[in-house]
């Protein structure tokens, strides 16, 4: 028959302790490392959601710029949208606007009214370009300057707008049924990738 001497049971308890002590150690660790992957999901989150916004922003700036570059072409104030001052003033020239908007020289972006079916914003491509674009392009009769698809975050491509001949309701000349028009000018901005878009529109009149 064996014996345990009292020195030997201590070395027991010591071993068992010290095991309880490491899962305790473990337990906590892993409770740790938990809450820091969750710190850097939620920074991850964060940092994600405010760099949606800057893009988001930029893009309702462009299409700011785009109405802010319309009117001038519409107000035909300087010598290269002079070519276009007749289309618009003093009173519009139907016969530019082309059914799903002009692609030439003096009649690009030009729209003509629907009078069935979903206006020529809502089935134009706003992401086309080059020469048979059927919108106009920031500066084209305006020679405005836009900085775009360069180095560091600017928009990835300049913004484009449409400029639609509408009937005016609440103007008539004197003594006559016939309608005067104005004009309504949608245009489209992008971010810093060109799926991240933003339209704005306004109605202009001289």
């Amino acid at each position: 028959m064996h014996s345990t001497t009292p020195s030997a049971r201590m070395r027991c308890k010591g071993t068992r302790q010290r095991g309880a002590s490491l899962i305790a150690v473990m337990i906590i660790l892993t409770i740790v490392s938990l809450l820091g992957v969750a710190a850097i999901q939620v920074s991850m989150l964060s940092e994600r959601g405010a760099r949606n916004d800057r893009d988001l922003q930029l893009a309702w700036q462009s299409a700011e710029a785009a109405l802010a570059d319309a009117e001038i072409d519409l107000w035909a104030t300087n010598a290269s949208s002079n070519s276009r001052q007749s289309t618009f003033k003093p009173v519009a020239n139907l016969s530019a606007f082309a059914t799903g908007c002009g692609i030439s020289s003096t009649n690009r972006g030009l729209c003509a009214l629907v009078s069935s079916g979903k206006p020529a914003w809502l089935t134009v491509d706003f992401t086309t370009t080059g020469s048979s674009a059927p919108t106009i392009e920031y500066g084209t009769f305006t020679d405005g300057a836009f900085a775009a698809g360069g180095l560091g975050v600017q928009p990835a491509q300049k913004p484009r707008y449409v400029v639609e001949v509408i009937p005016d309701p609440g103007e008539r000349d004197a003594g006559s049924t016939d309608s005067k028009y104005i004009f309504r000018v949608t245009a489209m901005g992008f971010g810093p990738r060109s799926e991240i878009q933003a339209v704005l529109q306004m109605l202009y009149r001289d």
